[in-house]
């Protein structure tokens, strides 16, 4: 296991272990950050912990053409129940997404550097936030990383106050990602919810592929 300097470069990404854990510390700099994002290596780790670096193998993707909406999302668009805006409310998103109960997990990996850190990404306009509206009350969203140059777009996390928030703006998204000829969603890991929607698990090697590209 490598542990980083701030200035040290990141391992070759087939240094991972079986769960796809590839280096332990450095900073969350703005350098950092998009040198992990580019790399296909992304932060994950708890309040307290010092940062750890994931590249998991297989990679969990979703290819926009493979988007599922299921019969009734599709109604609930085609009345627009909700209002979508981007980037209007990044830091909020970023504090529900944080906020929210996951089932099998203890606390949340979302901390206060780490919301400070993509706050900064989101100011030079590589992070990206999508805000669900019900009247003028924010009832979900999600935020990401956005590699424009490279077409993709890397979900981090998603939160819903009402049932289908946050699929409506997932869903809203990825049509919009379409019309920027995004190639694919990184979804990071496994989740049936995701699964739901049309992603699915690839192999590393493929995925690291798209950023090569």
């Amino acid at each position: 296991m490598v542990f980083l300097r701030d200035q040290e470069a990141f391992p070759p990404i087939h240094k991972t272990d079986e769960s796809g854990l590839l280096a332990i510390g450095g900073s969350l700099s703005q350098q950092r950050l998009w040198e992990a994002y580019t790399s296909g290596i992304f932060p994950w780790y708890g309040e307290g912990d010092p940062v750890l670096w994931w590249s998991p193998d297989p990679r969990m993707v979703l290819f926009p053409e493979d988007l599922r909406v299921s019969k009734s999302m599709k109604q609930l668009l085609n009345k627009q129940a909700f209002k979508v805006t981007y980037n209007q409310n990044f830091e909020e998103v970023m504090r529900n997404c944080a906020q929210m109960y996951r089932e099998g997990q203890n606390g949340t990996w979302i901390t206060n550097e780490m919301i400070l850190a993509y706050s900064k990404l989101h100011q030079s306009g590589r992070a990206v936030s999508v805000e669900v509206w019900q009247e003028n009350t924010l009832v979900g969203g999600l935020y990401g990383v956005y590699l424009k140059e490279k077409q993709i777009f890397c979900g981090e996390s998603m939160f819903t106050k009402v049932s289908n928030a946050s699929k409506y703006g997932f869903i809203s998204l990825v049509r919009e990602l379409t019309k920027e000829q995004v190639k694919l969603i990184d979804c990071q890991v496994y989740s049936s919810h995701l699964e739901s929607l049309g992603a699915k698990e690839i192999d590393r090697e493929v995925f690291l592929s798209y950023l090569q590209s």
